[in-house]
C-alpha cells in the first residue's frame, strides 16, 4: 500500500539526519503556512507532533505561523495542545455563515472561533510557555491597503499584485511584515528579499488581536486596528507576504519541521500564478517537509483537500460532513509519522525536495 505521507528533506537537513538519525532534538523550528481550511488535511499530524513527538524534547522550539498556521501555533503552545487543536478543528469545520456574509460577519465569527480556541487561560499559556515559543506573522498595511473601503482595498490588491510581479521587494510599498513573538524567545529571520520587518512582543492583552490580524484576509475580513503594544495601523493576513514562506531562521542552528498541504511552497500570496517565483535554496536547506501523498488526497471525498471555495460550492451540511471526514482520515498521517519515526524506517522513506529552488 502506498504511504499516506511523503517526507522530504533539503540537502542540509538530509545530511544532518543521515549523520544523527531522525530525532526531535534536531528540530529547533516548526513552520505553519497560510491556507485556511487546507489545514484540515494536516490535523492528524498536529494531533501527534506536539502532544506526543515533541513532548519528550528538552529546550526551546520556535513555533512559527501565518494565518491558519498562526492559529495552529497558538494551539501547539498551549498546555494541552491536543485539546486546543481539536477545539480549532471542530469549531472551524462547523462554522456556518449567511448566504452573503459581510466582512463584519466573518470577522465576528473569527473572533468567536479564537475565543473558543484560546479560552480563559490560553492567552496566558501562549505567552508563558518556556519550551514552545509562538511567533505570529501578520502585515501592517500602507497606502490603499490600509483603507477600510472595499473598492480601495481591491485597487490596493491590484497594485500590490502588479508591483510584486515586477519585483517581490516592491511589496514594501504596501506592507511591512510584523512578527509577534512570545516573551523570552529567540528568532532571527533571514529574508533573501530583505522585505521590511518589524517585531513586537506577544502580551496577554494582544494575543487574540495578533492572531485575528494574522488571518484577516483582505476583502474577506476586516483589518485589525488598535492592537496593544504595536505601531498604529491596520494589520492584515500574514500570508499576503509569507504565504508558504521563503525564509530561513536563527540564531540557533537546527532543522525546521514543516507539515504542508502541498509539495511546492509559494513564497507570497501574490506569487501563486508566478511560476518563476521559486523559493530560495537557503530557505529550504534545513527544512523537513511532511506532505500528504497524492494517493492519500485522492482517497478523500471529492479527491481533494478542503479550501475556502467549499463555502460557496457546497451547502453547509455537505461541507461540514466532508470537512469532518477529512479531519478523521488525516489521523492516518499522524499514525504513519509516529510509526516510521519510532521504528527507524523514516530514514528509508525520506526523499529530496521535489521542487526547484533559486540560488541564494
Amino acid at each position: 500500500m502506498t504511504a499516506p505521507l511523503n517526507i522530504y528533506a533539503g540537502p542540509g537537513a538530509l545530511a544532518t539526519l543521515k549523520e544523527n538519525g531522525f530525532y526531535p532534538l534536531l528540530f529547533n523550528y516548526f513552520l505553519g503556512a497560510s491556507g485556511g481550511p487546507k489545514w484540515f488535511v494536516l490535523a492528524g499530524l498536529d494531533r501527534v507532533l506536539f502532544p506526543e513527538w515533541f513532548d519528550t524534547r528538552g529546550g526551546q522550539v520556535q513555533v512559527i505561523g501565518s494565518s491558519a498556521g498562526a492559529f495552529r501555533a497558538a494551539c501547539a503552545v498551549q498546555n494541552d495542545p491536543l485539546a486546543a487543536i481539536n477545539r480549532l478543528a471542530e469549531h472551524y469545520s462547523t462554522t456556518v455563515y449567511s448566504k452573503k456574509p459581510t466582512a463584519n460577519e466573518i470577522t465576528t465569527k473569527a473572533r468567536e472561533l479564537l475565543h473558543h480556541v484560546i479560552g480563559k487561560t490560553g492567552a496566558y499559556e501562549i505567552i508563558s510557555n518556556e519550551r514552545f515559543k509562538a511567533h505570529i506573522f501578520a502585515v501592517r498595511c500602507h497606502k490603499a491597503m490600509a483603507s477600510r473601503g472595499r473598492y480601495t482595498q481591491l485597487n490596493g490588491l491590484l497594485m500590490s499584485a502588479a508591483a510584486n510581479a515586477v519585483r517581490r521587494k516592491n511589496l514594501n510599498m504596501f506592507y511591512t511584515r510584523h512578527v509577534f513573538s512570545a516573551p523570552g524567545s529567540e528568532l532571527t529571520i533571514h529574508d533573501p528579499y530583505q522585505l521590511n520587518t518589524e517585531r513586537s512582543e506577544l502580551q496577554f492583552v494582544n494575543v487574540k488581536d495578533a492572531l485575528l490580524a494574522s488571518g484577516s484576509i483582505p476583502l474577506v475580513l476586516e483589518g485589525v486596528e488598535k492592537i496593544v503594544g504595536v505601531p498604529e495601523g491596520v494589520y492584515r493576513d500574514g500570508g499576503i507576504v509569507d504565504y508558504h514562506f521563503d525564509l530561513s531562521f536563527g540564531p540557533r542552528k537546527g532543522l525546521v519541521l514543516y507539515p504542508h498541504f502541498f509539495d511546492t511552497p509559494v513564497p507570497g500570496w501574490f506569487d501563486k500564478n508566478l511560476k518563476r517565483r521559486l523559493p530560495h535554496r537557503s530557505s529550504y536547506d534545513n527544512v523537513v517537509m511532511l506532505v500528504p501523498s497524492a494517493d492519500f488526497v485522492q482517497s478523500l471525498p471529492y479527491g481533494k483537500i478542503p479550501d475556502r471555495k467549499d463555502f460557496n460550492t457546497m451547502d453547509a451540511k455537505t461541507r461540514i460532513r466532508y470537512w469532518q471526514t477529512v479531519l478523521s482520515e488525516t489521523d492516518r498521517l499522524g499514525e504513519y509519522f509516529m510509526k516510521v519515526t519510532e521504528d527507524g524506517s523514516v530514514m528509508d522513506v525520506i526523499k529530496p525536495l521535489p521542487f526547484a529552488c533559486l540560488d541564494g
